[in-house]
């Protein structure tokens, strides 16, 4: 009887722990801003998608206008904002509201881009690849302050 659950509490433990291994290697893992993310020449995209769009309300340097309540986009300002967020929180927010006098008006690619050149400004590394195109994929990227 004591042998029998034993063997029992045996088993359950086993297969609780090749369930979180499975669903473990279902997730897909967590990437950083630092670990190359976006490429340089998508990067160019998305100035030149800022230099049409954004540069107007957010500056050339990205700095924004605190009197207009128009947020930086670089530096402390960007990173206050978006730090610990994912990079779909940061496309979802600039899809959803941007540009100010026709939000959601660009596409997908241009969305995008813009992102890579603003993690560009900020300083964070390019890659080989191209930022993807995929929200589920953006959902995986953490934006951080610092590199880990």
């Amino acid at each position: 009887m004591v042998v029998r659950s034993v063997c029992r509490a045996v088993a359950v433990g086993l297969a609780s722990v090749l369930l979180a291994a499975l669903v473990a290697a279902q997730e897909p893992a967590k990437r950083s801003v630092w670990d190359g993310v976006y490429s340089e020449d998508q990067a160019r995209r998305g100035e030149t998608q800022y230099g049409r769009n954004c540069q107007a309300c957010h500056g050339v340097d990205l700095s924004g206008n605190p009197v207009d309540e128009v947020p930086a986009l670089a530096w402390d300002g960007f990173l206050t904002q978006w730090s610990d967020r994912t990079v779909k929180d940061l496309f979802d927010a600039v899809k959803r509201s941007m540009p100010k006098d026709n939000p959601g008006s660009l596409n997908t690619r241009a969305y995008v881009d813009l992102i890579a050149y603003l993690l560009q400004a900020n300083k964070f590394p390019s890659g080989q690849r191209d930022l993807s195109l995929n929200t589920d994929a953006l959902a995986q990227i953490v934006i951080e302050k610092n590199k880990k």
